[in-house]
């Protein structure tokens, strides 16, 4: 009889499979209340209840930021707006699958680049082949199945999630710990608070408003931390990134149960094309480097890290997630959205 898998490995990856269905739940519910305030009103709601969280938790401390470092965290917080704009007002147009999938080309971006080992650029082909099946070579855009906005907006999404690796690797160099990501939590809901409060007005301060903006910050950012935070200290960094590789295939579940979003067999292979490329890429060995330990959006306070920049997002992402490793299936894979 075949000897079952170790406890230690079966309950880690279960973990991690958890946190990709948490944050992709969270993206699914947040798209329910785009009828009632908007996505400007729920990301609003997605960021302040985030800010309140970290805060809480985190509680930064006052001697730690300098202008320079401030001003760090500040830029942080507005590519975090940004990414959660555009990734929010992306799936109100198209499948949630389909927009966390073109979203993933931003992190796998960032694993490659600058990269000449034919295996990196041959993952990054194996993903840029997933995307224009994704859109029937653009048949899909032309012809109204796919709308073409909200293909953009993904895509933007990705250039957003590549631009949150890079400027939260500098912060997590500079500020310890969490309190990085809590000051720019905090940036994103000063400046999204009035704007959502102008578009969606009282509704946005409505209980069921509120209750099903926690709930999505719970599912989207508390909960896969710490499911990830555990998954990290028992799984090998390339192992989390495989597994992190399916948030595309999480989110295809969510989309389907919770909204009802059904995918058409070429859209399901594209998927499964870019999870691979993703898996592929973590998979990849890196140069040995030294680098700054920092948490993800999608991760504990505490500065203990894997080693590469899109180890989503988030993702969301997947996601709230700031991490240092180099696969696209890293922590940031699930990104700061949800």
């Amino acid at each position: 009889m075949p000897a079952s898998p170790p406890a230690h490995v079966g309950a880690p990856v279960l973990t991690v499979l958890a946190s990709v269905a948490s944050v992709q739940v969270g993206a699914a519910l947040a798209k329910q209340l785009f009828g009632a305030v908007g996505t400007t009103g729920t990301v609003a709601v997605r960021v302040g209840v985030a800010a309140l969280v970290c805060l809480a938790v985190v509680r930064p401390r006052r001697r730690d930021l300098d202008a320079r470092r401030l001003g760090l965290a500040a830029l942080l917080g507005l590519v975090l707006l940004a990414l959660n704009l555009t990734f929010y007002a992306s799936i109100g147009r198209i499948p949630l699958a389909v927009a966390v999938t073109l979203e993933f080309v931003g992190p796998l971006a960032v694993a490659v680049v600058g990269t000449r080992r034919p295996a990196d650029l041959l993952w990054a082909a194996l993903a840029g082949a997933g995307v224009v099946l994704l859109t029937g070579g653009g048949r899909a855009l032309l012809d109204g199945s796919l709308d073409p906005v909200g293909t953009a907006l993904a895509l933007l999404a990705g250039v957003g999630w590549a631009g949150y690796i890079v400027v939260s690797k500098r912060v997590g160099a500079v500020l310890p710990g969490f309190q990085g990501l809590a000051v720019a939590f905090t940036v994103a809901a000063v400046v999204a608070f009035p704007a959502g409060l102008v578009t969606a007005g009282t509704a946005l301060l409505e209980p069921r408003v509120l209750a099903v903006g926690a709930l999505v910050g719970v599912l989207s950012s508390a909960l896969p931390a710490a499911l990830e935070m555990a998954a990290l200290r028992a799984l090998p960094t390339a192992t989390f990134g495989v597994l992190m590789s399916l948030e595309p295939v999480g989110a295809a579940a969510a989309g389907l149960v919770v909204l009802g979003e059904r995918l058409s067999p070429i859209e399901v292979g594209a998927i499964l094309v870019v999870c691979v490329a993703s898996a592929g890429a973590a998979l990849s060995p890196r140069p040995a480097r030294k680098v700054a330990q920092w948490p993800t959006p999608q991760q504990d306070p505490t500065p203990t890290e894997p080693q590469d920049p899109t180890a989503g997002r988030p993702t969301g992402g997947r996601s709230t997630s700031t991490s240092s490793s180099s696969g696209p299936g890293s922590p940031v894979s699930a990104p700061p959205v949800g």
